[in-house]
């Protein structure tokens, strides 16, 4: 019962910030549908600027939430998880491969007959996370530099599959399989923007942070004095991005209960199912608790801002895919944040010398 203890002194470790975080989430959730609902216009003022496809609020709080994550990566350790073959090839395959057509299969088993909604779930099914799984990752004591890594291979992946896989899944599986089809055009210029900005910028900053912050004071400084000042700003941009993004979309959320039901339901399931194929593949190839850990985070998180602002552009603000898109992170966020215990629990089942970081 070792480890279990040890899950238990990982907890009573966690600063209050941390360990309410589902608190804090669920409040942020609720703020920002009570000022999207009550304040009029304000969907409109926050989306009146623009990063690429991406409000400039959420913008904001997506590049604050991962600056301080990616400056604790220790950046001349990335090779030993570019050398470890098993790991790369284990998040490529549940990615791009498992990823897409379990929520595709999903999608057509408990949407039927809602064609806009399913559209819209096999979008979000395309979008691989590239922001909040690095959060996520942490809370669950994953590898740093194995997420790091990982995000960034995705990343590139994104870029050049994210178009040919929507058609594959939205015109050419469908035809195959005697189902209707759906048109759509994406943007590669948009996709591309979006990896720029919210990885390419803070990972050039948590970069540059750790270089100068080592050669100048120390590793010991760095770690036990600066990442811990800056440590909290990750779940405040977090929240702040909660906040916007629930107060953007909060009409649409509220007022068509039913159809988020509808939605969330394939959606738990591509969570739970995706999750747990990446702990049971990461334990059975031997990676280690916290690799494995990054495996299921990276493969079950989702890259909501690029599903939505996809769905917006191609189908309209007002289309059942944008609401499909929105209903994504209500969905997901409570849901990884209970998969953080639950990866903690599981480290029971992995020898002690595997849950070090």
């Amino acid at each position: 019962m070792e480890n279990a203890s040890t899950d238990e002194d990982v907890i009573a470790r966690l600063s209050r910030l941390d360990r309410f975080l589902p608190v804090w989430i669920v409040l942020a959730m609720v703020v920002g549908l009570v000022l999207g609902r009550t304040i009029d216009g304000l969907d409109e003022a926050l989306e009146s600027v623009s990063i690429g496809s991406v409000s400039l609020p959420i913008a904001i709080g997506l590049l604050v939430m991962m600056y301080p994550v990616l400056a604790k990566v220790r950046y001349d350790e990335t090779s030993r998880v570019t050398g470890d073959k098993r790991l790369l090839v284990a998040s490529l395959v549940l990615n791009w491969l498992v990823g897409p057509a379990l929520m595709f299969a999903l999608a057509w088993l408990m949407l039927p007959d809602l064609p806009e909604f399913r559209t819209g779930l096999i979008i979000v099914g395309l979008a691989r996370c590239i922001a909040m799984v690095l959060i996520w990752n942490d809370l669950a004591c994953g590898d740093r530099e194995a997420a790091a890594v990982l995000v960034a291979v995705n990343s590139v992946f994104q870029v050049f599959a994210f178009a040919a896989l929507g058609w594959f899944y939205l015109q050419t599986l469908p035809g195959w399989l005697g189902l209707e089809t759906t048109s759509a055009e994406f943007s590669i210029w948009s996709i591309t923007v979006s990896v720029l900005v919210f990885l390419g910028i803070p990972l050039v900053a948590g970069w540059a942070t750790r270089t100068i912050g080592e050669r100048t004071k120390g590793r010991d400084w760095y770690e036990s004095t600066f990442l811990p000042r800056i440590g909290p700003w990750a779940l405040y941009g977090l929240l702040f991005t909660i906040v916007v993004l629930f107060a953007l979309q909060g009409e649409a959320i509220t007022s068509r209960p039913l159809d988020v039901v509808r939605i969330a339901l394939p959606l738990l399931a591509y969570f739970a199912i995706t999750f747990a194929l990446g702990m049971v593949l990461g334990h059975a190839l031997r990676l280690g608790y916290a690799k494995t850990a990054t495996l299921a985070f990276t493969a079950a998180g989702n890259n909501f801002e690029l599903a939505i602002a996809v769905a917006i552009g191609t189908f309209g603000v007002t289309s059942g895919q944008a609401l499909a898109g929105v209903v994504g992170p209500l969905i997901e966020v409570p849901v990884l944040v209970g998969l953080v215990y639950v990866a903690l629990w599981t480290r029971r089942f992995f020898s002690s010398q595997d849950v070090t970081r």
